[in-house]
C-alpha cells in the first residue's frame, strides 16, 4: 500500500512539475483506467482529493475505480459527490441512477432517470431504465406511454415490441400481448424471450396445443435451453399427455436438474406408460428427497401392486394414508367452522351441509347434535329433529366430549316430547 501511495505522489509531483492542466491529470487516470490499475487510480485520486475537493471528474474516477474493485459502497459515494458538485453533468447522474437501481434502491434511481428521460426522450438507455423501474412498480401504463413513443418512430424494432408486449402481460391484456409477440417474431423469428411469453400466454388463454407448438419450435432453435422443455412438459402433463411430458422431464433431468418435481413427474409418466419398474427407480428418488409427498408414495404403491409386490405396495400406501390423515381431519374441522358461521349467519341448509360434510371427515357425533339443533330450533323440522337426536343417542358413547350430569336425559325428555307432542286444547 505504501509504494502504491509513493507512485501516486510520484505521479502527482510529476504532473505538478511539468505544469499540466486538470484535463491532463484526468486524462493519465483514464489511461490507469483503461489499464485495469484501479488501486492506483484510487490513490491517486485521493492524493488529488487532499488538495482540490471540487473536481468531480476525480471523484467520478475514483468511483468507477471503486466499482471495479467491489466496493459498491464507496463507489456510490463517490458518485453521489460528483453529481452534487456537477448536477447538469448526464454521465455522471447516469451512473448514479445506475447504481442505485443496481442496489435496488429504485425510488433514489427514479428521479434521476426520470429527470435524464425528460431531457433527451429519444435516449432508449434512459427510457429502458426508467420503464424498468414502473414495470417493477406495477406502474404498466407510465411503461406502455414510454414504450408508445418508441414503438410510434420504429414499430418494426422487435426489442419494442417485446417490452410492450410484456407490459401488457403484466397488466393482463393477454390479446394484446398475444398480437404483439406475434409482431415481434415476424421482424426475428429466432427471439427466444418472445417465444416462451408468447407460449405462456397461449397456455394462459385456454390454447394449449398452440402453447406446445411454440416452444416446439423454440427447442428447435436452441435445444440446449432446459425452460423449453420444462414449460413444454408442464403443458403436457396439465393436459395429461404423461408419456410426452415424461419425455421432456428426462431431457431436464439428463441436464443435471434433479428437482422433486421432475423426478416424480417421470416416474408418474412411467407409471402410466405401464412401465413400472422404471417408475419405481423415478419416484424412489423423488420419495427420497421428500418423503411428505402422498402422490409420490401414491404411485409407488400402485407401481409396486403392478410388480406383484404386495408388501410394497402395502407400505407405500400406508404412507400415503399416514400423510392424508392430518389432512382430512383438518379439513373435517374447516368444514365443521365455516358451518358454525353458516348457522349464525342464518345460512341453515348450508350449514347442515357443511356439518354432514365435517361428519364424513371425523365421525364426531356431537356433530349430530348441531344438526339436530337446527332442524329443532331453527328450521323446525321435528322428522329430521327427530332423526339426528336419535343419531347422537345411539352414538353417545364414541364422544370426546365430557357433558354435565344429566345432559343425556334433557335430550331424551326432548325427543319425547317431539315423538308425542301435547295435542292442542279443543
Amino acid at each position: 500500500m505504501k509504494s502504491r501511495l509513493i507512485i501516486a505522489a510520484l505521479l502527482f509531483g510529476t504532473f505538478c512539475n511539468l505544469n499540466a492542466q486538470t484535463d491532463q491529470v484526468n486524462l493519465k487516470i483514464q489511461e490507469l483506467l483503461l489499464n485495469g490499475e484501479f488501486s492506483r487510480v484510487i490513490d491517486t485520486c485521493k492524493i488529488i482529493l487532499a488538495t482540490d475537493t471540487l473536481d468531480p471528474a476525480i471523484y467520478y474516477s475514483m468511483g468507477i475505480a471503486y466499482q471495479n474493485v467491489l466496493n459498491d459502497e464507496s463507489s456510490l459515494d463517490c458518485f453521489k459527490k460528483a453529481v452534487e458538485l456537477s448536477p447538469d453533468q448526464r454521465t455522471y447522474n447516469f451512473t448514479l441512477a445506475k447504481s442505485y437501481y443496481g442496489k435496488g434502491k429504485l425510488s433514489q434511481a427514479e428521479p434521476i432517470f426520470s429527470k435524464l428521460y425528460s431531457l433527451d426522450t429519444l435516449n432508449w438507455i434512459y427510457a429502458y431504465y426508467l420503464s424498468s423501474i414502473f414495470m417493477q412498480h406495477a406502474r404498466y401504463d407510465d411503461a406502455l406511454n414510454i414504450y408508445g413513443k418508441f414503438l410510434a418512430r420504429d414499430s418494426s424494432n422487435y426489442v419494442y415490441l417485446d417490452r410492450t408486449g410484456y407490459a401488457y402481460l403484466k397488466k393482463g391484456d393477454f390479446e394484446k400481448a398475444i398480437d404483439l409477440y406475434g409482431k415481434s417474431l415476424q421482424m426475428n423469428s429466432r427471439n427466444l424471450a418472445a417465444i416462451k411469453n408468447l407460449s405462456y400466454l397461449y397456455a394462459a388463454t385456454g390454447q394449449p396445443e398452440t402453447a406446445i407448438e411454440t416452444l416446439t419450435m423454440g427447442i428447435g432453435i436452441d435445444s440446449t435451453d432446459m425452460d423449453l422443455y420444462i414449460s413444454r412438459a408442464q403443458i403436457n402433463y396439465s393436459k395429461n399427455y404423461t408419456k410426452r411430458a415424461m419425455d421432456d422431464y428426462l431431457k431436464v433431468l439428463a441436464s443435471g436438474d434433479s428437482s422433486k418435481l421432475y423426478l416424480k413427474r417421470t416416474g408418474i409418466g412411467y407409471c402410466y406408460n405401464l412401465e413400472p419398474e422404471k417408475a419405481v427407480e423415478y419416484l424412489l428418488l423423488a420419495y427420497r428427497v421428500d418423503s411428505t409427498d402422498f402422490e409420490t408414495s401414491s404411485y409407488l404403491g400402485q407401481s409396486y401392486y403392478n410388480l406383484k409386490d404386495y408388501p410394497g405396495s402395502i407400505r407405500y400406501y400406508t404412507r400415503t394414508i399416514q400423510i392424508l390423515t392430518p389432512v382430512k381431519i383438518q379439513l373435517g374441522k374447516t368444514y365443521e367452522l365455516r358451518a358454525r358461521s353458516q348457522k349464525e349467519n342464518a345460512d341453515y341448509k348450508d350449514a347442515i351441509a357443511g356439518f354432514q360434510n365435517a361428519f364424513s371427515n371425523d365421525q364426531d357425533p356431537n356433530l349430530y347434535m348441531e344438526m339436530a339443533n337446527i332442524y329443532d330450533v331453527k328450521l323446525h323440522n321435528r322428522e329430521k329433529a327427530i332423526l339426528y337426536y336419535q343419531k347422537f343417542l345411539g352414538a353417545k358413547k364414541n364422544s370426546n366430549i365430557k357433558f354435565p350430569p344429566g345432559y343425556f336425559r334433557k335430550i331424551e325428555k326432548r325427543l319425547e316430547y317431539l315423538k308425542n307432542p301435547p295435542k292442542p286444547a279443543r
